[in-house]
């Protein structure tokens, strides 16, 4: 928990948060009120002669708000008449309108909708009164429903609760009628009829977010991706971005087993060398700091997320749009609903391992071949054991001769049994089986003139490791209120709290090496090793890699925990003058405040009996203790002028003015302290140091960092005929961390389409649906350095000259304050720019049945952000400078079809994308010449591998032994069974002249492939992921026969054709094959992974209605089943691990 002035500070900035959002609702009551009073307020005047009622009605429109709504078949407004009132309610006015006519009239805000008087119509047999309630699909009321007498002009429109009463014969139809609804005919053979009115789906269009607004796909002119709120949730995910993965071609997502963490995320790969390549993330119009507000949203209150991926796109966001952007938009309330739903999951995970260690038997005679490939003379054939060599290899320097007894067993009967001997998995003492419980409440509901939504989530993840859990609570609250036509208003809150333990700290170590995880610790202890003696204490050193501890009770003895605040506002008034004044139909302006606040805090105790504490002879060392705070705040606020018009029904005029201005303060203290005075103060009480022990020390740092960024932008639209449309964008930004006289800078776009299925030659192609074509372009900007890269890297000291009275100048004790810093500063430092061009196509054959899009695209980027090296008699040893070129290509397909749909209502949808990418190098910092100790080449990718080659293993063959010999006279000392490196120009030697490049490390490919197969409220729903085209380096196994050695295939005399090489004990000596064995750790890192199976089942709306509720699902799923295909089959490249986590769901939905 978050203390004293620190959790005050966090406290308060909530605070003001939501006094923004109480005042805005307030303004809004009292907004709405007021509109409440002005049919009472508003008084008409009209001297007509000789006129039509329609003329009339148009009269009063011109002189004030009110709008009318009527059927010119039902209602004669053709009839002329005389009148004259003067200052007069608009009751009376219509009074006097209609007087003699059988209609009536029903004022609902600023609209009167005229419909005739079914009970004033003359000579209408009367058959009895039906009453009735109009509702929609999700149970809500509708007003204004139009219901009609087929045939007739009886008729009347619903009230506020959908309530409707008309006379009727009992062989009429009553016809039900509402825009954006189905027509409805009914039969009025009861008295009393409720009718369920379905929404009308043809012709209407997706809108999708595309930076500073929307707009209608058909419309969009750059390259971007779309993906539901359906598709988010399809499965379970910590954050929204995790359920990207596979749904966006060109986004590439890594996979994080860590509860609470995103992966890195690139869309169309790498642009800069030493820069930023993540991209720009905006939640409900607001551009965040980073990807941490995403992690704390909870998925289920998110409505969409739009990915931009060109420039044409994303340079309307100017230097932060490099990268791409992600739009994400959460939910608003939705008029004339309401509607109140659960959801909630049960999550069962355990570790899968594809790398499992070998046995006790195994590792045993692993060690054997160890030590007799390192000695043949002095240890036996592993075929021919004997007790004195294992009792060498096993007993020494382990507690109590403990594990030594263990092995032992196996030579009681004086020839070796394997069977004998106890094998320990130690990974059973620090796993547990994973549950995850996730629950989201959420209410939405409200009229045109206030909506709102709200939500509640909780989910708790126990982790699969002992001592790991991560807890969030999330509160959305969104209010968007219209209290007259010309202006609607929207607040919005985001509140999380997310609390974390990851178990055991990763910090603090000895010199002991201790892998991070306790996984990872727990494989790295001997497999015949036993945890305790047979008096059932527990065995300190029982045997294990580099000093490796016992640690099967090591999560209570150290923590790392964190707790983040976090608090996301959205407030916005948008005032629409076309409503105010007609001629300025299609203008509007937007004014948007976006504050965003975060306070993490992490706290960190190892204790001195930790395995990462004790000293080399496993007795207890000093404590340690670290805490962390981090306070980040920053604010984005937005003037938007918006023009939207369409003239003579062709020219469709678009047009964005914008003004924004962002700030950024980050304030973070950091505090440490070793030998604690009592284990129970954990990190809250680092100033109760044991003084009297001579090991205790602390320390202490605190940093302060403000950036400013300003904009204007501007944004023009041009629609011809819905045929050709025109996107140019230009926007200037100014940028604090930059140098001065560059901090400015100007990044155009610009974009066409081409709707060639609107023209009259394509009308004749029935099978073809839509067909346009897209070019954009676009230059986008990067300063994503640190915010005082241009000041260099300075540090303060504080040096007191004690006792040097009178040295230059300074008397006795006085301190002196000094500087010293290893980056220079550079007055020159600019904007990295990238310009980048796409070609694409949208298409869909055969009634939708098919569709889907083909981008190419072509980046370049120049004056790129890096750190470079220069010459230390300049007093410093590096500096941030524009230097160097990269360009980037790729192409990407988007499918969506239907292969099967069937009478019978089954169906099987499926979308699949695939994209291809290469970046490359064109220049660096001193030109062509490339940079090898950063792995960076002209003509080569970013990121590659740079290292000898290998050409597998040496066999006992005549023609090796002649090879090995070669070698072996120039000063090593090959032999069969050890790794063969690549001589490249046949020198029989390793130096710089055979070092290639062996690989890239980011994919060529990348595929997702998500199926769906539905019948009868049954779902099916497949979804797969994959890379392809690169490699990655495991490190090699070096088998020097370390503890619980990964089960892999070595070689021995019998098994000469194996993945790695034999193992040999210890160090190998300098010049043996040993040196290389990393060489065979580079690999193919392809796969093919089936990531997620779900069965679910959607209850009929009959059993529903018969509950009480609206609709019910349940099901259940698989995460991560298993892989198709993996290069390796004892790693898994998408968590880059040897384990990940098996999960099984069980979720339900419960709409009221």
């Amino acid at each position: 928990m978050m203390k004293g002035s620190d959790f005050g500070k966090a406290f308060l900035r909530v605070l003001i948060m939501m006094k923004l959002t109480v005042f805005f609702l307030c303004l809004a009551v009292f907004s709405s009120i007021a509109s409440g009073s002005y049919s009472q307020n508003t008084k008409i005047s009209l001297n007509l002669r000789k006129t039509t009622i329609k003329e009339a009605l148009k009269g009063i429109e011109n002189s004030t708000n009110y709008l009318f709504l009527y059927n010119n078949d039902l209602v004669n407004v053709d009839k002329v008449i005389d009148i004259d009132a003067e200052n007069e309610t608009i009751e009376s006015v219509l009074n006097e309108i209609f007087k003699g006519e059988a209609v009536k009239y029903t004022v609902i805000d600023r609209q009167i909708i005229i419909t005739p008087d079914a009970e004033n119509v003359v000579g209408e047999s009367q058959q009895g009164k039906i009453t009735g309630v109009v509702t929609d699909a999700g149970g809500g009321p509708l007003p204004g429903v139009t219901v009609l007498v087929k045939g007739t002009t009886t008729g009347t429109i619903t009230d506020f609760d959908g309530k409707y009463t008309i006379e009727a014969k009992s062989t009429d139809i009553l016809v039900f009628s509402f825009v954006g609804m189905q027509l409805s005919e009914v039969p009025a053979t009861k008295s009393v009829i409720n009718v369920v009115l379905e929404e009308e789906t043809i012709g209407i269009e997706e809108v999708v977010a595309i930076g500073y607004g929307v707009q209608k796909k058909s419309d969009v002119t750059g390259a971007m991706v779309s993906v539901s709120a359906d598709e988010l949730t399809a499965r379970p995910v910590n954050n929204a971005l995790e359920a990207l993965q596979g749904k966006a071609a060109g986004v590439d997502i890594t996979s994080n087993e860590r509860p609470g963490t995103v992966g890195s995320i690139r869309i169309r790969g790498n642009r800069s060398l030493s820069a930023s390549n993540s991209p720009l993330y905006v939640v409900d119009g607001v551009p965040l700091m980073s990807a941490s507000a995403i992690e704390t949203l909870n998925p289920r209150d998110i409505e969409s997320i739009d990915v931009l991926k060109d420039a044409s796109a994303t340079a309307i966001y100017g230097s932060r749009g490099a990268n791409g952007v992600i739009i994400v938009t959460t939910k608003q309330g939705k008029a004339g609903q309401f509607s109140l739903n659960y959801s909630g999951t049960v999550t069962l995970s355990n570790i899968v391992d594809r790398a499992p260690s070998m046995s006790a038997s195994e590792f045993i005679n692993f060690r054997r071949w160890a030590a007799y490939n390192l000695d043949p003379d002095t240890y036996a054939s592993p075929y021919s054991p004997t007790y004195e060599n294992d009792y060498d290899l096993f007993e020494n320097g382990l507690d109590d001769n403990t594990s030594w007894n263990n092995v032992a067993k196996g030579w009681a009967s004086g020839v070796w049994d394997p069977s004998k001997v106890t094998n320990t998995d130690w990974t059973d003492y620090v796993t547990q089986t994973g549950v995850t419980q996730e629950h989201t409440v959420s209410a939405s509901g409200g009229s045109e003139k206030m909506r709102a939504y709200g939500s509640f989530g909780y989910l708790k993840n126990e982790g699969t490791q002992k001592g790991q859990w991560y807890e969030r609570y999330t509160a959305k609250l969104s209010t968007n209120v219209k209290p007259v036509d010309w202006f609607d208003m929207n607040a919005s809150m985001n509140v999380s709290w997310s609390d974390q333990d990851y178990g055991m700290s990763t910090l603090g170590g000895t010199s002991s090496s201790v892998p991070d995880a306790i996984y990872g610790a727990a494989k790295a202890i001997y497999n015949f090793a036993v945890p305790y003696d047979e008096d059932g204490n527990m065995v300190i050193n029982p045997g294990g890699e580099n000093g490796m501890y016992n640690i099967i009770d090591e999560w209570t003895k150290s923590t790392q925990r964190s707790q983040t605040l976090r608090a996301l506002g959205n407030f916005s008034a948008t005032f629409d003058f076309g409503k105010m004044w007609k001629p300025a139909e299609g203008l509007t302006y937007k004014i948007n405040f976006g504050p965003d606040f975060r306070h993490w805090r992490e706290g960190s105790y190892i204790d001195g009996s930790s395995v990462r504490r004790l000293n080399s002879d496993g007795s207890d060392g000093t404590s340690y203790a670290r805490l962390q705070n981090r306070r980040d705040f920053s604010w984005t606020l937005d003037n938007m002028v918006n023009f939207d018009r369409t003239f003579n029904d062709i020219h469709k005029v678009g047009a964005t003015l914008l003004q924004t201005a962002s700030s950024w303060n980050i304030e973070n203290s950091s505090m440490s302290a070793y030998n604690i005075a009592k284990p129970s103060y954990l990190w809250n009480a680092m100033g109760s140091i044991d003084v009297t022990n001579s090991d205790y020390s602390a320390s202490m740092s605190s940093g302060l960092t403000e950036r400013q960024l300003t904009s204007y932008m501007v944004r023009l639209n041009y629609g011809f005929d819905e045929r050709y449309l025109l996107t140019v964008s230009g926007r200037w930004d100014g940028a604090s961390q930059l140098a001065e006289g560059h901090k400015w800078d100007f990044f155009p776009s610009a974009a066409l389409a081409w709707r060639i299925i609107q023209e009259d030659f394509m009308k004749d192609i029935s099978w073809l649906d839509n067909l346009k074509l897209r070019l954009g372009f676009g230059t986008t900007g990067n300063s994503a350095v640190d915010a005082y890269a241009t000041k260099g890297d300075i540090t303060a000291i504080y040096l007191p000259f004690n006792g040097m009275d009178n040295v230059l100048g300074y008397t006795t004790n006085e301190p002196y304050y000094t500087k010293s810093g290893t980056a220079m500063a550079n007055s020159d430092l600019g904007w990295e720019k990238t310009t980048q061009y796409n070609l694409g196509v949208d298409f869909s054959v055969f009634n939708g049945r098919i569709s889907g899009s083909l981008d190419a695209y072509r980046s370049y980027t120049s004056d790129l952000l890096m750190e470079m090296t220069i010459p230390t008699l300049t007093g410093y040893s590096s500096t941030y400078a524009n230097v160097g070129k990269t360009n980037n290509r790729g192409v990407e397909l988007t499918l969506s079809f239907i292969p099967v749909e069937t009478q019978s209502g089954f169906t099987w949808d499926s979308n699949f994308n695939v994209a291809w990418q290469k970046d490359e190098i064109e220049e660096l910092a001193y030109g062509k010449n490339d940079m090898v100790d950063n792995s960076w080449f002209i003509g080569e990718s970013i990121g590659v591998y740079y290292g000898y080659d290998n050409s597998g293993i040496w066999q006992n063959t005549e023609e090796d032994l002649a090879e090995m010999a070669l070698w072996n006279d120039n000063g090593y000392d090959f032999t069969p069974g050890n790794v063969r490196p690549k001589d490249q120009n046949g020198d029989y030697l390793m130096d710089d002249n055979d070092l290639v490049i062996l690989g890239n490390t980011t994919p060529r490919w990348t595929m997702g492939w998500n199926n769906t197969f539905s019948f009868k409220g049954l779902e099916l729903g497949i979804t797969m992921y994959s890379r392809m085209g690169y490699m990655k380096s495991l490190g090699g196994q070096s088998l020097t026969a370390h503890a619980n050695q990964t089960k892999v295939d070595y070689w021995t005399p019998d098994n000469t054709d194996a993945e790695f090489q034999k193992p040999i004990l210890g160090q190998a000596t300098s010049g043996s094959g040993d040196d290389f064995s990393s060489l065979l750790g580079y690999k193919n890192a392809a796969f093919v992974k089936i990531r997620n199976i779900s069965l679910g089942y959607n209850f009929p709306k009959a059993i529903c209605s018969k509950i009480g509720v609206g609709n019910i699902k349940v099901y259940g799923q698989a995460v991560n089943p298993g892989s198709i295909y993996s290069s390796v089959d004892w790693y898994d490249f998408d968590v880059s691990h040897t384990y990940y986590n098996r999960s099984f769901v069980f979720g339900l939905e419960v709409g009221l």
